[in-house]
């Protein structure tokens, strides 16, 4: 693996290569990006594409990737510019592309950009409440728990972004009802450092959230675009996110190993089933148009 740099508009950008060991480099790049997962997060899904040059990155203001903007707020189409100064820099596009959680918001702005950038995307589990048919409970239930956090800290907050990311179904007077989650139930911290800044919890990411992609956009560009969904992730908030963006491209959700997480490594906070998450995107990848 080879790093590098490149400097956008406000920022420098540090970016992975991991050139292939097998195979005979026939594949298209790949590039995997997440938010606000830094390019650490991709590595046991690297490790079983050893046929496969795959590129990874720090969006700006998180891991290596600093910022000179000013700014704090975590933007798709901001990022969206620098993902594809990445792909212009490597002159091998059309790339090929899997973008995660956030990831996938920003990957949805870059197609809607530069629609030349991209072969295929495969955007997993985007968290966009504004999709969903309880779009305004969803949101409520995301200002929740933004609120916790903001007044109790950490642990607190993620306790509370457990339990709305957990909720299956629609948000519903069941769901407002129940108490705040007690820290400890998750083994998180309940004393409060003080410190706001989390690009999960705060609201640093609500330009991510609130995005709504330009479904015009993703239907006239060249790219083929796949909606993916964890197999565990049936009824919860970026599953039902994930089929109903799916559906509003006239496609369904292809269904991939594990969770929303599915390709973090066996031994990780947030294990997943990377081998058979890279199987599968391998046949996504490569399937027919």
């Amino acid at each position: 693996m080879e790093t590098y740099s490149i400097n956008t508009a406000g920022a420098e950008i540090v970016y992975d290569v991991t050139e292939p060991t097998q195979g005979d480099g026939a594949h298209p790049p790949l590039v995997m990006i997440g938010q606000p997962m830094d390019a650490s997060g991709f590595r046991a899904l690297t490790s079983y594409l050893p046929d496969r040059k795959v590129i990874t990155y720090d969006p700006r203001g998180l891991g290596r990737s600093t910022r000179s903007d000013g700014e704090v707020t975590n933007t798709p189409t901001v990022q969206a510019e620098d993902v594809h100064a990445i792909i212009t820099t490597l002159g091998a596009g059309p790339v090929d592309m899997f973008a995660s959680s956030g990831g996938a918001v920003t990957a949805m702005a870059l197609v809607a950009a530069h629609p030349e950038d991209l072969r295929v995307l495969v955007a997993h589990e985007p968290p966009l409440p504004g999709v969903l048919p309880d779009s305004e409970r969803a949101e409520r239930a995301m200002a929740a728990f933004h609120e916790v956090y903001n007044s109790r800290g950490f642990g607190a907050g993620m306790a509370a972004f457990i339990m709305m990311t957990s909720w299956r179904g629609e948000f519903t007077d069941d769901y407002f009802a129940l108490p705040a989650p007690d820290p400890a139930m998750f083994g998180l911290p309940a004393d409060d450092n003080g410190s706001r800044d989390d690009p999960l919890l705060s609201e640093r990411s609500n330009a991510v959230t609130d995005y709504r992609p330009d479904v015009d956009a993703l239907k006239a560009a060249p790219t083929r675009v796949v909606i993916g969904v964890g197999e565990e992730s049936e009824g919860i908030f970026t599953g039902r996110a994930a089929v109903s963006v799916a559906k509003m491209l006239d496609t369904e959700a292809v269904v991939f190993p594990s969770h929303h997480g599915g390709f973090g490594a066996e031994d990780s906070g947030y294990p997943g089933k990377p081998e058979a998450f890279a199987r599968r995107l391998r046949e996504v990848l490569d399937a027919q148009s």
